[in-house]
């Protein structure tokens, strides 16, 4: 291996040895203790220590990192006391998420690191929101991001380049190609031949570097980040090393031929390195083993810290506590003031005056800008507040997505429109994995609404027509907001949009420019959690939401000696039961009318929890009524069919008469 020190002093190459030294011991002790069953898990980055080392050497302590499981060097190199690390792998008080995640699977906001999840893309994504962030402040800052070269094949590094390359934002993309993915080689996973050639189609600039040399590391990645600092560009970095151990300890590398093992264990990035300072007189033997013998006693001073600490024990009210970041809601009351507009005026005006309220509000999707949106809520944004903060997007929602958690990391709200809900698909992973998931793992909040026009009556066909709520109802760390009045719309988006907790906010197509009502000019909140009861009486409780409240209100018109109270939920979750069993012990009836289909649906659990808690008051059964259990079709006819506003009147009549 060919080290080059140019203008690098004494100083600082054994300031590099001693970083590349703290993470392999700590890999040696971590497999004896594996061994001996004290860790229960061990992803090992023998082999790679220079990336890891290197890209944090470089950056600034405020710079964001987004590593993964073998860059330990990060986590080290960024100083974090070690009984911390070995309290987060035993899953202890003192680790990082309160023993809810293992591993790597952390971040820090004090060490500005953001930990992966199991699903490697999407902190791709994340990293360019919080650069985003980074070039909206013109701070200056770079942010890194490490991935496999197995992960080089998943939709969200493309999706998350392509957006870094557009919007020129100031990301490191590490590539550690380490020629497996667990025990796929890479002629299995690629035909290119260098994954740096992945940049170009992106027009992006990329680099080739020898991940076991960490002079050239350094070197290279000091320029380069110079280069970004006055320059501001993503850029694309393939590290060439090798993974020396397995994939995780239980996997073994009995699938690597063993000549590839002894060629890359002549490569060592830590033996090379010490044998190059001693031959250069940079080093002495004795000054390796004073050192290696000071980090051996922070080690097991650290251990015996954590070994010491008790076990967490479990809380009820914790562990339900930290699903969703506290929020105190602020009631902002509207004025009498009012005009009569329809449900996209409210959503649009409500956009709006939130924008005037929060300089660090950004909103991200596709058409919204000049063109002001598929539905034209954001027409005149653009002139209002600029484009930094009326963002187009490429069509790729989950590194939006993505982009929006980055943002929210860095500082900022942001709202991310679907310009169907339907096409939420093909960003569902980081919602439900990542934005759903991260302030209970590590108490960090997702400060993101994503904004869903839903819903059928248009004709519009299996694509553009679903109202998909369920799919979110029924994931802990999720807020689900679904108004079915311009008043509630307006409100309830303001309250969105100051929560911290990722919210889904459903807004209904058909509904958009039929409904019509006063609703006051000025801002307003609106609380979640909190039904609103649009019709009072003694027989039944009608329970619905979005645009199904409207075909129950033409019911009620339509069959006026029906005393009924009416429950339009407004929020999906938070849900307020209590409005409902209040309702239902004194009617002792309940249907509950929903536009998506049965099986699955909100209604379901609503029918449950009814059955279980107010059992004893009811007179009949809980009656659901529902669209059909098939895809939402597209001539009039067969729409008609499928959506459940004209069985909801014969399933009322029958339960009236039970």
């Amino acid at each position: 291996m060919n080290f080059e020190r140019r203008h690098l002093s004494d100083e600082q190459l054994l300031d590099l040895y001693k970083r590349l030294l703290k993470p392999r011991l700590i890999e040696e002790k971590m497999l004896i203790l594996i061994r001996q069953g004290k860790v229960s898990k061990w992803f090992s980055g023998i082999g790679q220590e220079a990336i890891s080392v290197g890209v944090t050497a470089v950056l600034d302590k405020d710079e964001y990192i987004l590593p993964m499981h073998r860059n330990l060097g990060v986590f080290t190199g960024r100083d974090i006391p070690l009984y911390r690390l070995f309290s987060q792998w035993q899953g202890k008080a003192s680790g990082f998420t309160k023993g809810r995640d293992r591993s790597f699977h952390f971040g820090t906001q004090e060490y500005k690191i953001i930990g992966m999840i199991s699903h490697l893309g999407p902190q791709l994504g994340v990293a360019d929101g919080i650069a985003l962030a980074n070039k909206l402040k013109k701070n200056g800052k770079v942010t890194a991001v490490f991935t496999g070269e197995g992960a080089t094949s998943e939709g969200d590094f493309h999706e998350a380049l392509n957006i870094a390359s557009v919007w020129d934002l100031p990301v490191l993309f590490v590539i550690e190609n380490n020629g497996y993915g667990l025990s796929t080689p890479t002629n299995e996973q690629y035909r290119c031949e260098n994954l740096a050639d992945k940049g170009i189609g992106y027009g992006m600039e990329s680099h080739i570097i020898d991940g076991n040399n960490i002079l050239e590391v350094y070197i290279e990645l000091s320029e380069i980040v110079a280069s970004m600092k006055t320059n501001p560009r993503p850029v694309l970095l393939e590290f060439k090393t090798f993974r020396m151990r397995g994939h995780e300890e239980a996997s073994g590398t009995k699938y690597v031929p063993q000549e590839l093992m002894d060629l890359w264990a002549e490569k060592d990035p830590v033996e090379t390195y010490r044998r190059y300072l001693i031959k250069q007189n940079v080093m002495t033997a004795a000054q390796d083993e004073e050192w290696k013998t000071e980090i051996k006693k922070e080690i097991d001073d650290n251990l015996v810290i954590a070994n010491a600490e008790a076990e967490i024990e479990a809380d009820y009210d914790e562990e339900l506590n930290d699903v969703y970041k506290p929020y105190d809601f602020e009631e902002v009351n509207p004025s009498n003031e009012t005009d009569n507009i329809r449900l996209v005026d409210a959503i649009s005006q409500g956009l709006k005056q939130s924008f005037e309220r929060h300089d660090n509000l950004i909103i991200m999707g596709q058409d919204i800008a000049e063109y002001g949106g598929a539905f034209k809520i954001t027409d005149g944004f653009v002139e209002q507040f600029g484009k930094e903060r009326i963002i187009n997007t490429p069509i790729c929602e989950s590194a939006v997505v993505s982009a929006g958690m980055g943002l929210s990391i860095n500082g900022y709200k942001a709202i991310v429109e679907m310009q169907f809900a339907d096409f939420v698909s093909t960003g569902f992973n980081p919602i439900v994995n990542y934005l759903a998931k991260v302030h209970y793992r590590w108490q960090e909040n997702a400060d993101v609404v994503v904004r869903m026009p839903c819903g059928g009556g248009t004709q519009a066909g299996p694509f553009h027509s679903q109202t998909n709520e369920a799919w979110f109802t029924k994931t802990p760390g999720l807020k689900v907001v679904y108004p079915a009045f311009p008043y509630d719309a307006k409100g309830l988006l303001a309250t969105a949009i100051n929560d911290p907790n990722p919210v889904l906010f459903f807004e209904h197509k058909q509904l958009y420019r039929s409904v019509y009502q006063e609703v006051p000019k000025d801002y307003y909140t609106l609380p979640f959690g909190k039904a609103a009861m649009l019709k009072e009486g003694n027989d039944i409780t009608i329970i619905a939401f979005g645009a199904a409240v409207h075909w129950a209100l033409e019911v009620l018109d339509k069959n006026p000696d029906i005393s009924a109270d009416l429950i339009d939920l407004r929020t999906l979750q938070p849900l307020d039961k209590e409005t409902i069993y209040a309702s239902v012990k004194k009617t002792n009836k309940a249907i509950i009318l929903q536009e998506d289909s049965m099986f699955g649906g909100i209604a379901s659990d609503i029918s449950a929890m009814i059955m279980e808690d107010c059992f004893e008051y009811l007179d009949g059964p809980v009656k659901r009524v529902a669209s059909l259990d098939s895809p939402i079709p597209f001539t009039k006819a067969l729409e008609d069919q499928y959506l459940p506003k004209e069985r909801f009147e014969i399933a009322l009549l029958k339960l009236l008469k039970y």
